[in-house]
């Protein structure tokens, strides 16, 4: 039976920065579902419009293997998305993972959640702008970091954040990882041999 990742989704959210993890987790082992507040269609950065499958209200971490937030513009236009970062504090308190990039991580910074683990985003200064955020301690330079439960990652950074989220996951094995990050971060051809040859 697949397990279930669930995917925020809200207007403005910036449609690249999920999009390797999406198309790679879908298969055998899991379903993507995507999750809003209300079931109206959103408008992504993109113009793209998505109808989301449930709302925010329904959804438990019994349910869900994940939790995916993507950046948007909204994470930077005040409070409008804190019922999500409120959802990932259920999820990371009963040990469900959290996967944020971009303005997500910002939400949750806002939130506390990023206080007492280790955590990346696009620069330290846009985390220590938040206020409510005390983990300048707990952040690490780096493309994408997983902190216990929680994933994050800057906006460039779409690729790294796939690769700890199928990580985590155990989508790949170790080295099939290795291969899939190679191919699609660098265009290695070498990667691209290991994976064909599995």
């Amino acid at each position: 039976m697949k397990r279930i990742v669930h995917l925020a989704v809200y207007n403005t959210l910036a449609d690249w920065e999920t999009g390797y993890a999406t198309a790679h987790l879908r298969g055998e082992q899991y379903d993507v579902v995507t999750v809003a507040e209300t079931l109206d269609p959103i408008t992504t950065m993109g113009g793209m419009r998505i109808l989301p499958d449930i709302t925010l209200d329904s959804l438990s971490p019994a349910d869900s293997a994940m939790l995916i937030l993507p950046g948007a513009e909204l994470w930077d236009a005040g409070d409008d998305l804190r019922a999500f970062a409120a959802k990932a504090g259920e999820f990371l308190a009963e040990g469900v993972p959290v996967a944020a990039i971009c303005g997500a991580v910002a939400g949750l910074a806002r939130a506390g959640l990023l206080d007492e683990r280790d955590h990346t985003s696009a620069v330290d200064g846009y985390l220590l702008a938040q206020e409510g955020y005390g983990g300048a301690a707990r952040y690490v330079e780096a493309d994408a970091v997983t902190g216990g439960d929680l994933i994050t990652a800057g906006p460039t950074e779409p690729v790294a954040f796939a690769r700890e989220i199928l990580g985590r996951l155990d989508v790949y094995k170790p080295d099939m990882l290795d291969a899939w990050f190679r191919l699609f971060k660098y265009s290695d051809p070498a990667a691209a041999e290991v994976m064909m040859g599995s």
